[in-house]
């Protein structure tokens, strides 16, 4: 994998064989970074990368001057290549090796973007459940989002704060909001 933009661009990071990852695609990475440039200033952000992994997700926000950025995996190994890489690196990245419906239950986090890359191979129930603790514990920010990547044989667009979806390839990135009025 290599960081496409910002401080670190072109770098490329080498993860352990062993680590239980699937890495985003460059390519879909990408396009999900064009989105979100025309979203935000990504120095004036905050971020939650949920099913963390190799940590690629928060590299790229690091590296374009995201200075907040909390990154969650279950798996010992991947917190502590996160950890380790982001050293290397010279980036701020605080990381949490935690169940991550137990840390949104508990977090008292809220941040501009929550990024979830959970495992394909999950139900919908368990997609459709990080969506429903993040709007019910309120842990985005006002005109915050939430981005769940699912491959494409997963629909998520009967949650109540779906706003929108892009399709690359096989993998699909999902947006919600909360887009009432106060």
């Amino acid at each position: 994998m290599r960081i496409i933009s910002g401080k670190h661009k072109s770098k490329r990071i080498t993860a352990p064989k062993n680590l239980p990852v699937r890495p985003t695609t460059d390519m879909a990475k990408e396009s999900l970074f064009n989105i979100l440039n025309n979203l935000y200033y990504f120095e004036n952000i905050s971020v939650l990368d949920l099913f963390a992994g190799t940590g690629n997700i928060s590299y790229e926000f690091a590296s374009r001057g995201t200075e907040t950025i909390y990154a969650v995996d279950a798996h010992f190994a991947c917190i502590k290549f996160i950890n380790q890489t982001a050293k290397d690196l010279g980036m701020e990245i605080n990381s949490y090796k935690s169940d991550v419906y137990k840390f949104l239950e508990k977090t008292p986090l809220k941040t501009d973007v929550i990024f979830a890359d959970p495992p394909y191979d999950f139900e919908e129930a368990q997609f459709l459940k990080i969506a429903d603790l993040v709007f019910e514990r309120e842990l985005l920010n006002e005109e915050g989002v939430l981005i769940i990547e699912h491959s494409k044989h997963t629909d998520l667009t009967n949650h109540p704060k779906f706003s929108y979806e892009k399709r690359y390839g096989g993998n699909v990135f999902t947006f919600f909001e909360d887009t009432t009025e106060e």
